[in-house]
């Protein structure tokens, strides 16, 4: 068996292994205390039983927003919903799967990259997300969740695994697998929400991820 030579071995920088930092937490504990407010209002405890579906006519994605068929309720509504669509979801369950892998991922990310340069791969994705399904899409119905950010992040790691394996020579296919694997699990809950799912978010999400992990976020994994 052949070894790698020494000098082509990456050196990161030390991964803490403690939580989450906090301004991950605190991302997810505004998606969770926005839900919360919501889901209590669903079965009556709190407010109206409408505030779920005021707050998607507020804060969601609408598709007809763009083209001007549908009129903004506010002004700016247009521009801000690329953004405020992230922090809404659809259940707790929802909630729940988007910020497993938010805090997840994005704990690493953060201890390669920084704060910073994470936060700006977070927004630029849920940016992303939301301009490749207006662009794709033609649907009436609006458009929720954090999975465009948390496609980024996504993006960000396989990029980092791209430049990894061209730098050490090592072959590309499990990387290629991973990134078919993701697409069949788009494809699967396509099918089982039927057509239910923003896999256009997703797309968009993962190209910024991947295009950030490839230019202004590259990894702090160095060469010797």
């Amino acid at each position: 068996m052949e070894r790698t030579p020494l000098t082509k071995q990456p050196i990161p920088r030390e991964v803490s292994h403690t939580g989450a930092p906090g301004f991950l937490w605190a991302l997810v504990g505004v998606m969770a205390a926005i839900e919360l407010a919501l889901y209590l209002s669903d079965v009556g405890l709190i407010g109206s039983r409408d505030w779920r579906w005021s707050a998607f006519q507020i804060g969601a994605f609408w598709q007809p927003l763009l083209p001007g068929e549908m009129a903004p309720i506010y002004s700016g509504q247009t521009i801000l919903m690329f953004v405020t669509y992230a922090f809404l979801h659809g259940g707790i369950v929802h909630l729940a799967m988007n910020c497993v892998v938010l805090l997840a991922l994005g704990k690493f990310s953060a201890a390669r990259i920084g704060k910073g340069k994470t936060l700006l791969v977070l927004l630029l994705s849920a940016i992303g997300g939301g301009f490749t399904f207006g662009l794709l899409t033609n649907s009436l119905a609006p458009m929720i969740g954090a999975s465009g950010a948390v496609f980024g992040l996504i993006g960000l790691w396989q990029a980092w695994d791209y430049r990894a394996r061209q730098t050490l020579r090592l072959p590309l296919q499990p990387l290629v697998m991973a990134i078919l694997a993701l697409a069949a699990v788009n494809l699967v809950f396509f099918v089982i929400l039927n057509g239910g799912l923003a896999w256009e978010a997703h797309l968009g999400g993962w190209l910024v991820g991947w295009v950030s992990g490839r230019s202004f976020a590259r990894s702090s994994l160095s060469v010797a």
